[in-house]
């Protein structure tokens, strides 16, 4: 098993795209058939950052219902842009609590939630909007700087304190794995996840659901999905390579 080069061509036509997913739907039923898992086990959560309107659109006529952002401001533009083709939003990047608002008017899920200030905030606007939404904890399980994300050792009594906020739907753990080409060291950080929530199981407070694992994205969520992952964020695999590091949607966490 060895991680895929980033080499994706951009996608242009409806043509091009239905190429990609089916491509991407290939690679999903075969690591499940390695893992001895059926492939409906598996949702795909196409990543469209950096994507522009007319490109989604072409996407969505493919087949894409659910669409991934990063940023706030960049979802919101988006879902204003095409609210006349019913697609659920979800955030996968960091949440600022100035920006609760916004998230708590058009998303349908939130998979970066590290923070009982984030999750309050969320809550109220949430409540005042009339509506629930989706989390997903994320833990940081490289032990990088870099990367947002509770430690591990924390992720126990921060989901304790969920409950407190009732527009929250808890689903789920979210995590981003080290960047590396080598599966050896991908590979841990999805297992590490894993252990957690069969470790959180047990002690989880009523109306706390971890059901979902986020993890793996275009290069490695094969990898993922070997290790048990019910959600893949797949985004240059799908709509092509961006030319905006990933650093730009992952700043350091003092950035």
């Amino acid at each position: 098993m060895s991680i895929v080069a980033p080499t994706w061509p951009q996608a242009a036509t409806v043509e091009d795209f239905r190429r990609n997913l089916d491509a991407v739907h290939a690679r999903i039923a075969a690591a499940c058939e390695r893992a001895g898992r059926d492939p409906a086990t598996v949702r795909l959560l196409p990543v469209s950052k950096t994507v522009d309107e007319a490109r989604l659109r072409l996407a969505v006529q493919a087949g894409c219902d659910t669409l991934g952002e990063n940023k706030v401001q960049e979802a919101k533009g988006k879902a204003e842009a095409m609210a006349d083709l019913g697609i659920r939003w979800s955030l996968v990047g960091h949440l600022q609590t100035n920006k609760a608002r916004d998230v708590a008017r058009f998303a349908s899920e939130f998979q970066a939630l590290d923070s009982l200030r984030v999750a309050q905030a969320l809550d109220q606007r949430l409540a005042q909007e009339g509506r629930t939404l989706d989390v997903f904890v994320q833990v940081n399980t490289s032990g990088e700087a870099s990367k947002y994300g509770l430690d591990p050792i924390e992720v126990a009594d921060f989901v304790q304190q969920l409950p407190a906020f009732p527009q929250l739907r808890v689903r789920g753990l979210m995590t981003l794995a080290l960047f590396s080409a080598d599966p050896e060291q991908v590979r841990p950080c999805f297992v590490r996840l894993r252990d957690l929530r069969e470790r959180l199981r047990p002690t989880l407070p009523v109306g706390v659901s971890l059901d979902e694992l986020s993890m793996g994205m275009s290069g490695d969520f094969e990898i993922a999905i070997e290790e048990g992952a019910s959600v893949v964020r797949v985004g240059q695999a799908i709509f092509g390579a961006r030319s905006t590091p990933d650093s730009h949607y992952w700043p350091t966490p003092a950035g």
